[in-house]
C-alpha cells in the first residue's frame, strides 16, 4: 500500500530539488503545495544568492543599501553564529565576500518542510543535492529509507530509516589536502546540519572525528557549543559519520541507531 501524494523537481539554488509529498490528501490541495514550495525557493534564491546581481547579498557585496528583509537579517546573525559554534570552520564570508548559500540552502529546506507540515502534508520527503529533509512515513507503517551516498562516485555507503531527520553530506572535492574524504551529519535542523558538515569538511579527518563526538554529546556535559535552542532543534544531538581518505568510517554511537531502526520498522 502506498500513499497518494504529489512529487515534483526543478532546479533551484544551482541544485535539482525534490518534493515528494505523500499525505492523503485531496488533489486541490496538493497541487498548490507543490507550487507554493518552488515559489518559496525562488524567493530565497533571488534574495540569498551572491550571484544574482540584484539580490540583497550581492548588493551587501557591492556596499549598497538594502531592503528591510527579516529573512536577511535572521541568516547573517544565524551565519555568525554558527562561524563562533565551530571555531570558524563554517564561514559565510568566504573568498573575501557575504555569500550565505552554504546555510541558506538548508535553511530554506528546514523552513518548506516545517511549512508542509503545517500545511497538514505531514508526510514528505524534500532534497537538494546531498541534503535531505523527512518528515513522517513514506507509505502506511513504514519509514522513510535514505541512502548515504559517496558524493564523490555517488555510491550508497549507508542506509538509514528516519521518520523525522535532516541528513546533510559535504564532500567531493579535496578534503584539507587529504583526498576522498567527507562527512554525513543527521540531526534536527538541515541548515544547522548542513553548516557543520561543511565545517568538518574543512578541518580535515582528526579534527573533524574529535569535533563529531563533541556534537554528539550534545549541549552541556563538555559537547561543541550549539547555535542556542529555537532554530537549530533546541537541545538534540547531531550525529555524524566522518569517513577519511583511506575509505575508514567513524560514526557517533547515535548514527549507528538510525540504522537499527530499520529492523523496528520492519
Amino acid at each position: 500500500m502506498t500513499f497518494p501524494g504529489v512529487a515534483g523537481v526543478q532546479m533551484v539554488m544551482d541544485l535539482p530539488v525534490w518534493v515528494d509529498i505523500r499525505t492523503a490528501l485531496p488533489e486541490r490541495e496538493l497541487t498548490p503545495l507543490l507550487d507554493d514550495a518552488f515559489s518559496w525557493l525562488r524567493w530565497v534564491e533571488d534574495t540569498f544568492s551572491p550571484d544574482r546581481e540584484d539580490s540583497q547579498i550581492a548588493r551587501l557585496n557591492r556596499g549598497q543599501t538594502i531592503d528591510q528583509v527579516p529573512e536577511v537579517v535572521e541568516i547573517l546573525h544565524r551565519c555568525d553564529t554558527l562561524h563562533e559554534a565551530t571555531g570558524g570552520w563554517f564561514d559565510g564570508r568566504a573568498g573575501g565576500r557575504l555569500d550565505p548559500m552554504p546555510y541558506v540552502r538548508g535553511w530554506a529546506v528546514e523552513r518548506l518542510s516545517r511549512a508542509l507540515t503545517i500545511a497538514g502534508a505531514v508526510d514528505h520527503r524534500v532534497s537538494a543535492g546531498h541534503d535531505l529533509r523527512v518528515r513522517g512515513s513514506s507509505s502506511p507503517g513504514r519509514r522513510w529509507r535514505l541512502g548515504v551516498r559517496d558524493p564523490y562516485d555517488g555510491v550508497t555507503t549507508r542506509v538509514l530509516f528516519p521518520h523525522d531527520a535532516a541528513v546533510a553530506t559535504a564532500g567531493g572535492s579535496e578534503f584539507s589536502g587529504e583526498g576522498r574524504a567527507w562527512v554525513c551529519v543527521i540531526g534536527p535542523d538541515l541548515g544547522v546540519a548542513g553548516a557543520y558538515a561543511s565545517a568538518m569538511h574543512a578541518m580535515g579527518t582528526a579534527r573533524a572525528r574529535r569535533f563529531a563526538m563533541r556534537l554528539a554529546a550534545g549541549p552541556g556535559a563538555g559537547a561543541a557549543p550549539h547555535p542556542g535552542a529555537g532554530w537549530d532543534g533546541g537541545a538534540q544531538p547531531y550525529q555524524s559519520m566522518v569517513v577519511g581518505p583511506d575509505g575508514r568510517a567513524t560514526l557517533t554511537p547515535g548514527f549507528a541507531t538510525y540504522d537499527a531502526e530499520a529492523r523496528l520498522a520492519g
